[in-house]
């Protein structure tokens, strides 16, 4: 099982190393471009790419900005103000990718700019906007398209985004687990890296400020809400998915118009907007009728998806339940988490009620949590409550330095 390793400090300052790692990738890569959303956090990618850029000139730099259609209108104007710099140029894609909706069970996933239904869309598609690739099949992911995007392309090309381990734990076992050039995945021809993933929200903030940096005033309208200064739930995309559900109400607050159009265009926005912030959606504490247990709860849960939705949370569910079997010798709790894996029946009530089609709500940091109230260690946990094949497999990993 993988660990994280411990963090070790250099001399040297995250904008130093940042500007040294996208030096090494011009250096080793024939095509450098920038994912880029109009967030804060890609905002710093494209201006410590662009000193770089400008210095070792290549320029233009290419960005790619993915329109997922219901973006606020502050940052639309933003992206039309990066479009203008010379320095760029900005393919701004409007295809109909596969978005999650975690609004709806019924309709777990919603599409983009949908043809079929474009008297329903938010926003009138943008002037220059790229409406086809040869590549591009209706219903792919981002990730899916941009790998067969750059296969056509000549050479390696390395794809810049603003991910930072700051924001969770799982982007944190991402890129710590990796002892060398851990800021970049590798897959084929389509390579990523993460220039800024060691920065805090506030060495974002500072280089905006010390650099004079045009950005999203979308952050100004969101300071004065309740989110003031809460950078770390400040985000400019659309609210449609798991972890962003629990912002709806601030669309609604601060864009009413544009709010008007979401409720129509995507599935159980309106119900999400009331309860996404309760059980009902998975947030904090549930609850379940008293005739039945939590196993049987779950088996509830799962049979209001159907088809293929179905499949995929009872699959990930399964994969839970295998791995605590795996590891830890005791039988899986009602609603007891096992202290060395975390799991228990009632917290995958809670994943099967969100859905979770993307992975992103692992056991990790639950565990950790736990670990530590108990007063623990990982090492103690695993010889206290590790099955006798886990604790020889563990040790042994860890003896090689896995």
């Amino acid at each position: 099982m993988a660990t994280i390793r411990k963090k070790t400090y250099n001399k040297t300052n995250v904008l130093e190393e940042s500007l040294n790692r996208i030096r090494y990738c011009y250096n080793n890569f024939d095509n450098v471009e920038v994912s880029f959303s109009g967030g804060k956090d890609s905002t710093a990618v494209l201006n410590l790419t662009l000193k770089v850029a400008e210095e070792m000139n290549r320029l233009p730099l290419v960005l790619n900005f993915y329109d997922e259609e219901a973006i606020h209108p502050t940052t639309i104007e933003y992206i039309e103000r990066v479009r203008q710099n010379p320095k760029v140029k900005l393919n701004w894609w409007c295809l109909e990718f596969q978005h999650r909706n975690a609004c709806s069970n019924e309709e777990p996933f919603w599409y983009t700019w949908e043809k079929e239904k474009k008297d329903i869309w938010v926003r009138e598609l943008p002037e220059g906007a790229i409406t086809f690739h040869p590549e591009f099949i209706k219903g792919m992911t981002l990730v899916d398209f941009a790998e067969k995007r750059v296969e056509k392309c000549n050479g390696q090309t390395i794809d810049f985004t603003g991910v930072r381990t700051q924001e969770s734990l799982r982007r944190l076992m991402m890129i710590s687990t990796k002892v060398n050039d851990n800021y970049i995945t590798r897959i084929n021809h389509y390579n990523k890296a993460h220039p800024i993933y060691d920065w805090s929200s506030q060495d974002v903030w500072k280089l905006v400020n010390d650099w004079g940096i045009d950005y999203n005033k979308t952050y100004d309208i969101y300071n004065k809400t309740k989110l003031y200064n809460k950078f770390l739930t400040q985000r400019v995309c659309p609210p449609f998915g798991e972890e962003p559900l629990r912002g709806l109400w601030i669309f609604s607050e601060c864009f009413p118009e544009m709010w008007h159009k979401m409720i129509n265009r995507v599935s159980g926005v309106a119900t999400a907007w009331r309860y996404a912030n309760t059980e009902i959606y998975g947030c904090k504490t549930i609850s379940k009728p008293d005739n039945v247990t939590w196993k049987e709860y779950l088996q509830y849960i799962l049979d209001t998806y159907s088809g293929k939705e179905k499949q995929t949370v009872s699959t990930n569910i399964n994969s839970y339940i295998r791995q605590h079997n795996r590891c830890a010798k005791d039988k899986l709790e009602n609603e007891i988490p096992n202290m060395l894996t975390g799991i228990s029946y009632s917290w995958l009530c809670k994943i099967a009620i969100k859905g979770d089609f993307k992975g992103r709500q692992g056991v990790t940091t639950i565990r950790a949590k736990i670990q530590n109230k108990a007063g623990i260690t990982r090492d103690e946990a695993v010889l206290r409550y590790g099955n006798q094949n886990y604790i020889k497999e563990y040790f042994d990993k860890k003896k090689n330095g896995k």
